[in-house]
């Protein structure tokens, strides 16, 4: 390790051991990145991420007791800065789109190649979404939803997509990739990317407002 440097710190949070220390060598032996500590429950990673303030978590979803999901929420209360990405063994996890909305970055398969998953890591460190094509379908139908309910859109909920991101969403949803979506709407990839990251942060600050309005009806603010 020469100096100069200074590494991702990542925390790993997943209830098996054995697939925690595969994921551990994977990203220990990157040049950019180091695992600063690991967690086998929601809980656990909480209060480990209040000890260790990692740069980026790499979640578990379904845990036992205190899941990925709730911790998700917990930590991204407390640490906003933190980039959380979602693990699953499942692409039709119900869970992901709440992940989503509870401020993860993204969310990747278990089943992903090693090479893939640290590419779209140091996207999601970029503020780059990590959406696969089932998540993104979702998403869309979620602001087609979104859209109906509330006709004037933007006061206290969700901002309804431009036309243009709802392109760039329906075409990741096909499958398409980022550099596919530039070439047929010839823009470049950077912009493909902006779009994503505002797709992203728009689910986001709908959450965040309806958890505040929700807390302010609850009586806990």
């Amino acid at each position: 390790m020469g100096s100069g440097m200074v590494r991702i710190r990542v925390l790993l949070a997943d209830d098996h051991a054995l697939f925690r220390e595969g994921l551990a060598g994977i990203i220990a032996a990157q040049p950019d990145f180091e695992v600063v500590g690991e967690a086998s429950d929601g809980l656990e990673a909480l209060v480990k991420a209040r000890e260790l303030r990692p740069d980026l978590i790499l979640m578990d979803i379904g845990m036992p007791g205190c899941d990925g999901l709730e911790a998700t929420r917990r930590i991204k209360q407390e640490m906003p800065a933190v980039t959380i990405v979602m693990l699953t063994v499942r692409n039709e996890d119900e869970k992901l789109f709440d992940a989503i909305k509870g401020g993860a970055q993204g969310y990747l398969l278990k089943s992903i190649r090693s090479h893939a998953m640290l590419e779209m890591l140091r996207g999601a460190l970029r503020g780059e979404a990590a959406i696969t094509p089932t998540l993104a379908g979702r998403m869309l139908e979620e602001f087609r939803r979104l859209s109906q309910q509330r006709p004037g859109a933007s006061e206290g909920g969700a901002e309804v997509l431009t036309r243009r991101e709802q392109e760039v969403l329906s075409q990741v949803a096909e499958g398409a990739t980022d550099k596919e979506i530039a070439e047929t709407l010839c823009v470049s990839l950077h912009t493909i990317k902006s779009h994503l990251r505002s797709i992203l942060a728009k689910l986001h600050v709908s959450s965040r407002r309806e958890a505040a309005s929700y807390a302010r009806l609850k009586g806990l603010v």
